[in-house]
């Protein structure tokens, strides 16, 4: 049972309890998650690959499994409503399958401002980020249906990616999220809504290393690609927060999750120029707008919503 202490009149958290509850899913996650990816390395395996598929898809699950470990085995506490487990479908649920889109189009714009970057009708990026694991006559194939085709591509990703956010991808996603804002969440709810968000959103990005170094998202440059990563991580974390706290409904941000990685190449399809580091949602062109997307936020929560976030971030 978590602990509360009297101070003053005013119950607070006995904080002791729920970091050692928070630093016990991480050590077993990590340890996890980093050895399946260093034997999976060092035995060979390629991450472009049907074992590599594999292999990044049992890495996802694994903050699920052991958040439930933690949570139910080991701490022996109920897991529906303290890690917000609801499919109560509500308008915030809209809020987190669309804004992706929006954000990955928004990270397109943003690109259009970067040196050398320019329109491409013939999704140019795209094509050269593919050319890394196709040869190249499926690459011409590839330009001769994208000539083909009667609508712009665009329209079709759009659609696409929406359905699987929605579907596939946020059953993915909630095998992170159950974890990072779901039982992370609640143990570190006494940071305050910012503070939890981008505590959280730092460890998200770290423990994403061990594929990026692989060559998971900037195989080109997976070094860099680990701090762009994190940074990344860092300014998604507090969208995904929010709308974990506003739907109370971990299940928003699996959708959230999930659909942001549907709807990635929305933000490099119809560009030529740029590199992995620079242009896409995960490059630094990405990272402005959620940058931007934050302050946004500040400014909703600060002068628009009508129940504070800490509020609900303070509810069991």
């Amino acid at each position: 049972m978590r602990r509360i202490i009297a101070e003053g009149g005013i119950f607070v958290m006995d904080t002791s309890v729920s970091l050692k509850k928070a630093g016990l899913f991480l050590l077993l996650t990590f340890t996890a998650c980093w050895l399946l990816a260093g034997v999976f390395h060092f035995a060979g395996g390629k991450l472009q690959s049907t074992a590599g598929f594999i292999m990044a898809l049992a890495y996802m699950f694994l903050p699920m499994t052991m958040a439930i470990l933690v949570q139910k085995v080991i701490w022996r506490e109920p897991l529906r409503r303290p890690l917000r487990i609801s499919f109560r479908v509500n308008t915030w649920f809209a809020v987190a399958w669309l804004v992706p889109a929006v954000l990955a189009l928004a990270a397109f714009g943003a690109a259009l401002w970067f040196p050398g970057v320019s329109y491409s009708p013939g999704m140019e990026t795209m094509l050269d980020r593919l050319q890394q694991n196709l040869n190249p006559e499926q690459i011409a194939k590839i330009r001769a249906q994208i000539a083909a085709l009667p609508v712009n591509p665009v329209w079709l990703a759009l659609g696409q990616g929406l359905l699987a956010g929605a579907t596939v991808n946020a059953v993915a996603g909630f095998g992170e999220e159950l974890g990072w804002r779901g039982l992370l969440l609640r143990e570190l709810k006494f940071l305050g809504f910012w503070r939890a968000a981008l505590v959280i959103g730092l460890i998200w990005g770290v423990w994403h290393a061990p594929l990026i170094l692989q060559g998971h998202n900037y195989p080109r440059h997976p070094l860099m690609g680990v701090f762009l990563m994190t940074d990344f991580c860092l300014l998604y974390s507090p969208l995904l927060v929010y709308v974990t706290l506003k739907s109370r409904s971990v299940l928003a941000a699996a959708i959230m999750h999930g659909t942001i990685n549907a709807t990635f190449g929305l933000s490099i399809l119809n560009l030529k120029g740029g590199s992995e580091l620079t242009v896409g949602i995960l490059g630094q062109a990405g990272l402005i707008v959620l940058l931007g997307a934050n302050l946004l936020l500040f400014g909703y929560e600060r002068f628009l919503a009508k129940t504070p976030v800490n509020q609900i971030l303070l509810e069991d």
